[in-house]
């Protein structure tokens, strides 16, 4: 771990949180966020805000849009991919959890945008083989849409991404992939999971040329857990999201120690030598929003300002919509400016 002087990490921080959720699970029975709500992607599109969010409703992940015009306020849109029925061959038939869609830009200071490739968008998800909590071992799916509302979906038929001509550390399943592209190559950064009961989550890296085809770095992980089993990054590193800032690129990841999990920072030239900052950047607020977990960045620029939404969980109390696991899992933003 690194050490960098304030003014050096300032500009990648937030430490105005908004402390309550901008996007909840509805609680209905039966609905896809019945239970909780995880994993946002934001981005800008035809002129107004986007989020890709992950509900759960007791038998696996779907994931849905909602649309907002002040990054605050947030409207739902549907599922994106609905789930299968079940006695569908396909092998992401539990449900999709949809982690990035692929970026016009992927520079620190550009509000993202997506991009088109041979005229189609392009997303990526990972889907596990049984109904539950993240039950089995996950693999990567893509999945490409025409359409400008964003609703319509098509999944590749087979995975592009797999545990199971990985190595150990990755055995147990994958999770989060976030695809950036440069110099012409596709980078796919992606944590995964060992086959321990009380498993560890570390970062690796494959490169394409053509998203379909896909070499693992040789270097796996380029970025793993702390060799202190006290840190706070001690069990998992995971859920990168992937920024270019000038001359160097920047990972927001979150970490795990045996309580909480917390976001962090870790800097690179080549993408492939990873050096982290030895704090994290988000802690957990006694009695806040994110008590027990903060984690899983999306990170955007705009107007001046950089937001930073992320999946924050405390105990459940009485009167909460959802509750999942004893917890209360919701979506909520921080800012680098006092903007509410």
């Amino acid at each position: 771990m690194i050490r960098l002087k304030k003014e050096k990490v300032r500009k990648y921080l937030t430490p105005y949180k908004y402390n309550e959720p901008v996007l909840a699970g509805s609680g209905r029975p039966g609905a896809f966020d019945e239970k909780s709500v995880d994993v946002p992607f934001v981005f800008r599109h035809n002129d107004r805000f986007y989020m890709v969010y992950t509900g759960f409703d007791g038998k696996g992940y779907q994931s849905a849009l909602a649309t907002s015009d002040d990054l605050l306020h947030w409207e739902p849109q549907g599922i994106m991919i609905p789930r299968d029925p079940e006695d569908s061959s396909r092998w992401d038939k539990i449900g999709c959890c949809v982690t990035w869609i692929i970026k016009e830009s992927d520079d620190f200071e550009d509000t993202p945008t997506l991009k088109k490739i041979d005229g189609k968008y392009w997303l990526v998800y990972h889907s596990y083989p049984t109904t539950g909590y993240e039950a089995g071992p996950a693999e990567i799916g893509l999945a490409w849409c025409e359409e400008e509302d964003l609703m319509t979906w098509h999944r590749l038929d087979a995975p592009v991404f797999s545990w199971k001509d990985g190595k150990d550390w990755e055995r147990g399943g994958l999770y989060k992939a976030c695809i950036i592209t440069h110099e012409d190559t596709y980078y796919m950064f992606y944590n995964a999971k060992n086959t321990q009961e009380r498993w560890i989550e570390q970062t690796g890296m494959a490169t394409s040329k053509d998203l379909l085809h896909w070499q693992r770095c040789e270097v796996s992980p380029v970025l793993g857990v702390s060799d202190d089993p006290h840190a706070w990054d001690s069990r998992f590193v995971s859920d990168p999201y992937i920024l270019k800032d000038g001359d160097h690129w920047v990972n927001y990841y979150f970490g795990l120690d045996s309580a909480h999990a917390r976001e962090g920072l870790a800097f690179s030239s080549d993408l492939i030598h990873w050096d982290k900052v030895a704090e994290p950047i988000i802690n957990n607020t006694p009695g806040g929003i994110d008590e027990e977990h903060a984690h899983k960045a999306s990170i955007v620029k705009w107007n001046g300002v950089l937001y930073h939404f992320y999946c924050a969980t405390r105990p459940h109390r009485e009167g909460d919509a959802t509750e999942v696991y004893e917890a209360f899992r919701t979506i909520t933003v921080a800012a680098d400016k006092r903007v509410w």
